[in-house]
């Protein structure tokens, strides 16, 4: 029964969906006020419908004060007023349909915003009392309370407690207007399963879960001793991140999902160690988890073969596929970080970094061959708006326009993530480059002008038609062959067929490499007889 009910499900939508990521203020505004919204989302569906994408993941659009840029939840049911209705999501949901493509919504059950409803009514009650138990509230340390209930640190810098008036600290693993809430309390999971039923019943596909390894803290709350939190919880142990006791929840999720048909999923965003990972994609857990690995890894064809490799194999060995990541809203875009040396922390160089490292048209060239093999590679693979137009980090925004916690919480230390969250053009000239009709909520640089949709359309060898016919082809000979292997082409060379007679090959090296022979379908760059240059991938037939 089991082998059977594995067999069904690999016919399932997203074990080869290309999924395009929209971060709502920032892909399209529909009524002019410098913030994307639904009705901007809602105008570019032909566009998405024409890149040929299978889904959308829609970051939060929940009633926030968006002090975190919407992961700050008020109202899981309710849009926030800057970004449309309820019934305008509804409306995106089913429209979205009509043009073949499928939307998830993000879910964000580690934390609620501090002006959620719950919070509100714990900062209310007395200690003690049911309305804290949904959060974690401890007294403090020390011979008044006045020092934290133990020394964890929040991923965007700083202790993760703060005080309230009466004396007592509540947890904020992220900023401290993202109260965790309390997984022990019955409450909690059923208002969370109440929401998903809630975006299940709209339509939605289903969800993108936001921090998945976090949820479950250790009891006593016990020190951690200096370890670090970059939100990533590895390589050490952290009694807030990757407990055993996050899997019953999960599995509870799963069966709600499992009620519903047109095969509705749910995509974990968990940072863990590669070995741990498989724990999330138990047949009755986890549809997919996202493999970051990619997205961490330097440009060198040997950690892009062992990674891959171990993806593959991980996730099949449960019965999952890979799923395929380069850029997302929290970390810098591709085409920046692939212009830096391997040896450059990209998030730190941001701030004041030396900026003669940084070679631009090479990070294009590699970002160009990295989504080919992306979409080379079995599994499903996310593509986060303007990554097909070929957007760079937006790295030399004004101090004064950051709104990323990240950069308050630091100290102003690290920059931030403002600088991939920057509106997208879709028109060459005005104000906000298409995005809207009255300037943008961060500025554009000046250099998006040339990226914009309108400027890449139909033009040869632009970035957006390589996304276009790389998913066309993609779609036409790849998304029913199940078979993967890696091939020896020699060193700094990358390359693997698919079945009998697909192959990529990408050469990370700096001289020009031998190019196999067959049919070329497809390249990154421009070839140059019969060699290779570098920074190039090519799809070959045979």
């Amino acid at each position: 029964a089991v082998r059977s009910q594995v067999v069904e499900s690999s016919r399932a939508w997203w074990r080869h969906a290309v999924v395009y990521q929209i971060y709502v203020r920032s892909f399209a505004d529909g009524n002019g006020d410098g913030t994307g919204d639904i009705a901007g989302m809602r105008s570019r569906l032909p566009y998405l419908e024409r890149l040929g994408i299978d889904a959308i993941w829609v970051n939060p659009w929940y009633r926030s004060p968006l002090l975190d840029g919407g992961y700050d939840v008020a109202d899981y049911r309710e849009i926030d007023e800057r970004f449309g209705t309820t019934s305008e999501a509804e409306a995106f949901i089913a429209e979205a349909r009509s043009h073949g493509i499928r939307v998830l919504v993000d879910l964000v059950p580690n934390h609620t915003s501090w002006d959620h409803l719950w919070f509100k009514a714990a900062l209310a009650a007395p200690a003690g009392s049911d309305e804290r138990a949904r959060y974690h509230f401890l007294d403090g340390r020390g011979d008044h309370g006045e020092l934290p209930p133990n020394d964890w640190q929040s991923v965007f810098g700083g202790p993760a407690w703060t005080r309230v008036p009466d004396g007592q600290w509540y947890l904020h693993l992220f900023d401290e207007s993202q109260p965790d809430v309390n997984w022990e309390h019955p409450e909690v999971a059923d208002e969370f399963e109440a929401v998903m039923r809630f975006w299940l019943d709209r339509g939605a596909a289903g969800f993108r879960i936001d921090v998945a390894h976090g949820l479950a803290k250790a009891p006593g709350y016990p020190d951690v001793g200096g370890a670090a939190n970059d939100g990533r919880g590895q390589p050490e142990e952290l009694p807030y991140y990757d407990r055993d006791e996050i899997h019953p929840i999960v599995r509870r999720w799963r069966r709600v999902l499992d009620e519903y048909d047109d095969d509705r999923m749910m995509v974990a965003e968990a940072w863990v160690a590669a070995a741990r990972r498989p724990l999330y994609l138990r047949p009755d857990e986890y549809h997919q988890a996202f493999d970051f690995d990619l997205l961490t890894a330097t440009w060198d064809a040997d950690d892009f073969a062992s990674i891959i490799a171990a993806s593959i194999s991980s996730a099949q060995a449960v019965g999952s596929d890979p799923t395929w990541v380069l850029s997302n809203h929290d970390v810098v875009r591709h085409p920046t970080r692939y212009g830096l040396p391997n040896d450059i922390e990209p998030g730190l160089w941001l701030l004041d970094g030396d900026r003669g490292l940084l070679d631009e048209e090479r990070g294009t060239r590699r970002a160009r061959a990295a989504a080919m093999v992306t979409f080379a590679l079995p599994g499903s693979a996310y593509v986060y708006q303007g990554d097909e137009l070929g957007l760079p980090e937006a790295w030399d925004l004004p101090l004064d326009v950051l709104q990323d916690p990240i950069w308050h919480d630091s100290e102003h230390t690290v920059k931030g993530r403002d600088g991939c969250r920057v509106p997208i053009p879709w028109e060459p000239t005005g104000e906000s480059l298409g995005f809207g009709t009255d300037g943008s909520w961060l500025p554009q640089p000046p250099e998006f002008a040339r990226l914009a949709a309108a400027a890449q359309e139909n033009e040869p060898g632009s970035t957006l038609e390589l996304y276009r016919t790389a998913l066309e082809l993609r779609r036409a000979r790849l998304v029913d062959e199940v078979g993967f292997e890696l091939v020896d082409r020699g060193p700094s060379v990358l390359a693997f067929r698919r079945g009998d007679s697909f192959t990529c090959v990408t050469h990370m090296g700096d001289d020009h490499a031998e190019l196999p022979d067959g049919e070329v379908l497809l390249s990154s760059g421009p070839l140059h007889d019969d060699r290779l240059p570098p920074d190039t991938t090519v799809w070959l037939a045979s």
